[in-house]
């Protein structure tokens, strides 16, 4: 009677999960209810590149308030030198402007330091470039007119560099030193010790010491943020001016823990989405970068955005991987997570996508993507939804 009792509780168990399951994927928007396919066009050879220049893997696609198409994109001629600790590099990538019908404009930042592995490239209200290049450990702030005005970040040194340690107090007589060198000895956070370790892994340390960065955005006061990526796990705050706040998050899968957070996008009210893409969800935290939810329902998410006006809605791409053919598609959500349609598959021809990396969404009926294993930039013209379902 024990053992029958015991099993039948077992299975109310398994039944109320399952319910739970239900009902989380119901408040989700459903992953197992039909989603509608939303039609659309891509136009046809919308970038128009000069003579003899080319564009490599494109993880960075952007827009400004005229139209003007900016393109981060792993490609350019590389210098190399020897240092005492690494390879010391740069001009990995390249960042190239075109006006509204995809007319080429210019570079901007030629040969520049922090280029190295282009991430993605962002434009603020205010239509000045960002860019987060993840080999660097940099974000870069330019002006419309392509100067340089912030940098958050350090690139590693090319050569060893010791930190400063005094000399040691003369030992005392018949004594082997003063307290003074006993300190010195010391523990983290001491002058001449090592800096003291992230609490947990893929915690990071505050300030601006990034571990292969992903992406930025800002809220309606200036505040930055930055997802911190690869190497790190974490989401960081700045203010307008590019001074360390705070922090949150670490390598996990609990509720505001992150697995590569590899995409960020804000909404009007200043909550951040995180596209915690090695966690198969999109996480949302508020604007003091506490955990509010989440959304499990949109694949593996590669990279968010959010359109401007008074109704927003979040782009989601549910990329393919460099390697394969699976997925692809991207998803039209409403902020609460509820999804309103899907476009597109995995592959290369047009209309179809290799490895969506960044999605601009300035305007929700035309959106841009760049792709890394199509070396391209498409533009996508969105339809009404229809009933027609996958």
């Amino acid at each position: 009677m024990k053992r029958i009792l015991t099993i039948a509780f077992a299975a109310l168990l398994v039944l109320a999960a399952g319910h739970a399951i239900s009902a989380q994927q119901q408040a989700f928007g459903g992953a197992q209810l039909a989603v509608p396919e939303i039609p659309f066009d891509s136009v046809p050879n919308f970038l128009k590149l000069p003579d003899k220049m080319y564009l490599g893997e494109v993880p960075g696609v952007a827009t400004n308030s005229k139209g003007h198409v900016f393109v981060y994109s792993r490609t350019g001629t590389m210098t190399a030198t020897l240092g005492g600790s690494r390879v010391f590099t740069h001009n990995g990538s390249r960042l190239f402007e075109f006006d509204e019908k995809g007319a080429y404009v210019r570079e901007i930042g030629v040969g520049i330091y922090g280029f190295l592995f282009a991430h993605v490239v962002r434009v603020d209200p205010q239509d000045n470039i960002w860019v987060v290049d993840e080999a660097a450990n940099l974000v870069m702030k330019f002006d419309p007119n392509g100067r340089i005005l912030m940098t958050i970040g350090r690139k590693p040194e090319s050569i060893n560099v010791r930190n400063y340690e005094p000399p040691a107090p003369p030992a005392a007589p018949g004594g082997r030193g003063g307290p003074a060198a006993e300190g010195r000895a010391g523990g983290a956070g001491g002058r001449g010790g090592a800096p003291a370790a992230p609490p947990v892994v893929g915690a990071g340390t505050p300030g601006e010491s990034f571990n292969r960065p992903t992406d930025v955005g800002w809220d309606a006061q200036g505040n930055i943020f930055v997802s911190d990526g690869y190497g790190n796990s974490r989401v960081v705050k700045y203010d307008k001016n590019g001074v360390f706040l705070k922090m949150t998050g670490h390598r996990g899968n609990g509720p505001g823990e992150f697995n590569t957070p590899h995409g960020l996008a804000m909404d009007a009210k200043g909550n951040v989405y995180i596209a915690d893409r090695g966690n198969n969800r999109i996480q949302v935290l508020d604007n003091d970068l506490n955990f509010k939810t989440q959304y499990v329902n949109v694949g593996t998410p590669w990279t968010v955005c959010i359109s401007p006006g008074a109704h927003q809605y979040l782009f989601s791409s549910n990329s393919n991987g460099i390697g394969n053919f699976d997925n692809g598609e991207i998803y039209k959500m409403e902020l609460d997570g509820k999804i309103v349609g899907r476009f597109g598959e995995a592959g290369k021809q047009m209309k179809q996508f290799g490895s969506i990396h960044e999605i601009d969404c300035r305007n929700e009926n035309e959106i841009l993507v760049g792709e890394l294993t199509n070396w391209r930039v498409q533009k996508l013209l969105l339809k009404a939804p229809t009933n027609s379902t996958k």
